[in-house]
């Protein structure tokens, strides 16, 4: 059997799977349910200092994006962070943690940017023997109109700031949550490292705004005909928080920075995925609050057999396997040629493919009179639209021409379309190289 056991940043798991600060992980009650489900660890729901208490709406606070089936694909919420008392949460937290010892409990965390609201709500938070804490730098509704979480996490200069008070001031691992709502993360993944935080996550929700009411007239969820921007997230997120997972994990001044992965994980294979892109870790949300959280049992239960499969003893084996493999457009290899196949025999002739292709795309699938679909090889790009929308899993696949085949379309033999292409003048690498 695989070990599912994760050390990040010297904080033991029995698994990669933690709880995301959010709904979930809001109070004791939840929390232990979570770990009694088989939840490696928690990050419990961002806490704020004294002072004025944090009001939420007593209304809708989530919209969703649903596919065809009503599968839930996105969630936009409009709460804030925990509107519990300060000091019921850290006994709560306390009280947790002493009683799952072997579980990961980190706290997150969100005052104003000031050196001194830092400083007094650290030792609090440290007394709970809580493993690290994680900086909300990412939330973009609510708390970013006061001057915190996005707004914060949109200036690398103060993400960088406030890092080096909470290591100043904090002795355990400190992670910073990233928002995806910037143009280059590598910037304040960066500035994180410089500050020096142990690790970042990522990525805090998108700021968005999922449907509007035809009736109202206002966005959704609409609180007395008035409505707002919120936080995106589910599995539509997914492949935004990849790509920024990556662009962290190969850019030459945060490589190998620990990384905790966020963003619509909902399946044992999307955990997987993050891994491989050099994540330590993985956070969820909305598949818990989609499903409950004994979806866990079968996150863990799925990687453990995918990675008894591939022979992987541990995590460690796979993590950031696919980093070297992630590259800029330009050092893609344009002598590799493919044509896209289909099996007649899986063929329901529903001929979305021809109509994609004919419509939109190459003109590379011809049908009979009695709708049987081909390819025509000399038109054939390889481009997997037609893979992308059949509905037949594996009816059509790209199948690679080997080294001195002709292709169709330009009448040359494969490795002559662009021959020696590692320094051919069409090559932006290979300029920038020289």
């Amino acid at each position: 059997m695989a070990d599912l056991t994760t050390n990040f940043l010297g904080i033991s798991s029995p698994n990669p799977f933690w709880l995301a600060s959010a709904p979930p992980t809001d109070k004791e009650y939840n929390v232990r349910r979570a770990f009694e489900a088989g939840w490696g660890g928690v990050v419990w729901k961002t806490l704020g200092s004294e002072g004025p208490p944090v009001v939420n709406v007593n209304g809708p606070r989530y919209g969703a994006i649903y596919g065809a089936d009503r599968r839930l694909l996105g969630l936009n919420n409009i709460e804030l962070i925990t509107d519990r008392d300060l000091y019921t949460n850290l006994e709560e937290i306390k009280r947790v943690k002493a009683d799952y010892p072997d579980r990961a409990l980190i706290v997150s965390i969100m005052v104003p940017c000031e050196e001194e609201a830092w400083k007094a709500i650290l030792p609090l938070v440290e007394d709970t023997g809580a493993d690290g804490i994680e900086l909300n730098f990412g939330c973009p509704h609510g708390m970013s109109e006061r001057g915190m979480g996005a707004a914060v996490g949109q200036v690398p200069e103060y993400i960088e700031m406030v890092t080096r008070w909470c290591k100043q001031y904090y002795s355990k691992p400190v992670i910073v949550k990233l928002t995806p709502n910037i143009t280059d993360v590598r910037k304040p993944a960066a500035a994180a490292k410089r500050g020096g935080a142990d690790a970042v996550s990522l990525i805090n929700t998108i700021n968005s705004i999922t449907s509007v009411n035809l009736d109202s007239m206002s966005p959704e969820p609409s609180i007395d005909g008035k409505g707002t921007h919120g936080g995106y997230c589910g599995p539509a997120v997914k492949p935004i928080a990849m790509s920024m997972v990556s662009e962290i994990a190969r850019n030459s001044e945060t490589q190998g920075f620990p990384i905790s992965g966020i963003g619509g994980v909902t399946t044992w294979r999307d955990a997987a995925e993050f891994i491989t892109l050099g994540c330590g870790n993985v956070q969820v949300c909305t598949a818990a609050m989609t499903y409950g959280f004994k979806i866990v049992q079968e996150m863990i239960s799925g990687l453990s057999d995918w990675m008894d499969s591939k022979g992987h003893t541990s995590i460690d084996d796979f993590l950031g396997a696919a980093v070297p493999n992630t590259t800029d457009w330009q050092y893609l290899n344009l002598n590799y040629v493919a044509k896209a196949k289909i099996d007649q025999d899986a063929c329901i002739s529903c001929g979305r493919c021809y109509a994609a292709c004919e419509d939109t795309s190459h003109q590379a699938i011809a049908m009979s009179p009695d709708r049987v679909f081909t390819v025509i090889d000399e038109e054939c790009v390889a481009c997997n639209l037609c893979v992308d929308v059949c509905p037949v899993e594996d009816c059509i696949s790209m199948e690679q021409l080997a080294p001195g085949t002709v292709d169709p379309r330009t009448g040359k033999t494969v490795q002559d379309a662009y021959a020696n292409w590692t320094t051919h003048p069409n090559n932006p690498g290979a300029v920038a190289a020289e």
